[in-house]
């Protein structure tokens, strides 16, 4: 019963500032923490501000370029690292971890430096580079992971039978492959759509995303438009990460060694 409880401070203590965030974001107050009454205004001002709708859309571009990248890249780095020997595979392993493990700060420093050195204009491409830099990583991980628990007698089955490599990968690897490759992109997308401190230190004028825009208007007023898109993020977040954790569950109970053990 005492760890129950304990449980449960914990979990208020986690997630009762963000309930409140929700909860104000329906106050009909602007000024006032004092509740005074329900309303749905705050949404609706949100449509008639030009910068939110504008970050919005970068932030979208941004993160579906990212996460197109970061998903066909990382596949095909996880497929190398599980099912061949190179020299410097260790090595490989070893640097993924890297991007996970270092200060935001400390990525955005470097990519920064990075962009000026090479005299790329800081914009929407250094923005998605930025983005690919830290997320690949994440897919990497997930993908991995995925192939660890796969079969690969289906796939020596489908190279004995006379096909390719390139068919095998088609028809039989990447359909069991396939919901890792989903869950890794979702939180790729998450990542991209979320981050500010790498964004802000590669962003371009007039290229602000959606959280440098919110941060921006935190700096000027907190007034409860803020927290009408704060609440529409976290929503959206949850909702991109209900849906990969799901897809790695039905691929999990799809596989053939999950049905094998049943």
């Amino acid at each position: 019963m005492g760890l129950v409880a304990v449980a449960v401070l914990v979990y208020a203590f986690l997630h009762l500032p963000i309930l409140v965030l929700v909860a104000f974001s329906f106050n009909a107050s602007k000024f006032s923490a004092e509740w005074r009454g329900f309303t749905l205004e705050w949404y609706h001002r949100l449509l008639e501000r030009a910068d939110v709708i504008h970050g919005l859309e970068i932030s979208l571009v941004v993160a579906t370029a990212s996460t197109a990248i970061s998903a066909a890249l990382g596949t095909l780095l996880a497929l190398a690292l599980a099912r061949h020997r190179f020299l410097g595979r260790r090595m490989v392993e070893g640097f993924l971890y890297v991007p996970i493990v270092t200060p935001e700060i400390v990525v955005g420093i470097s990519l920064l430096l990075l962009f000026a050195l090479l005299r790329l204009p800081l914009g929407v491409a250094t923005i998605v580079i930025a983005h690919v830099a830290f997320s690949l990583s994440f897919v990497v991980i997930v993908v991995r992971a995925r192939l660890e628990g796969m079969d690969t007698s289906l796939e020596e089955a489908a190279l004995i039978l006379g096909a390719d490599e390139i068919t095998t990968f088609r028809r039989v690897t990447l359909p069991q492959l396939w919901p890792g490759v989903v869950a890794g992109a979702l939180l790729a997308f998450i990542l991209s759509f979320d981050d500010f401190v790498i964004t802000s230190f590669v962003a371009g004028s007039g290229t602000s995303t959606l959280p440098i825009v919110v941060y921006g208007m935190a700096r000027r007023n907190v007034e409860p438009s803020i927290n009408a898109i704060s609440t529409i993020i976290l929503v959206v977040t949850t909702a991109v990460l209900y849906v990969a954790e799901r897809s790695l569950v039905r691929g999990e109970r799809s596989s053939p060694i999950s049905r094998r053990s049943a």
